[in-house]
């Protein structure tokens, strides 16, 4: 997924540095940046919140880089 590549370079972080953030192993982080596995739906809220966008950006359906606006709870 050249997003996520995208997104970690912007930062000028290694794979290695997020791996740690979202609590995985470096070479997982390489599979999902490749997409030789899915990432799992709490890897990528974890990621979403992390680079401040929307699952929907990360996985390609929209070209909008905002994250959508939170629900508020009562």
């Amino acid at each position: 997924m050249n997003r996520l590549r995208d997104l970690r370079e912007d930062k000028d972080l290694k794979q290695s540095d997020i791996a740690k953030i979202i609590n995985i192993s470096q070479t997982n982080y390489s599979k999902y940046e490749l997409g030789k596995i899915n990432i799992p739906i709490e890897t990528l809220k974890k990621l979403a919140l992390y680079y401040n966008t929307s699952i929907d950006y990360l996985l390609g359906f929209t070209n909008v880089n905002k994250p959508y606006p939170r629900i508020k709870k009562p």
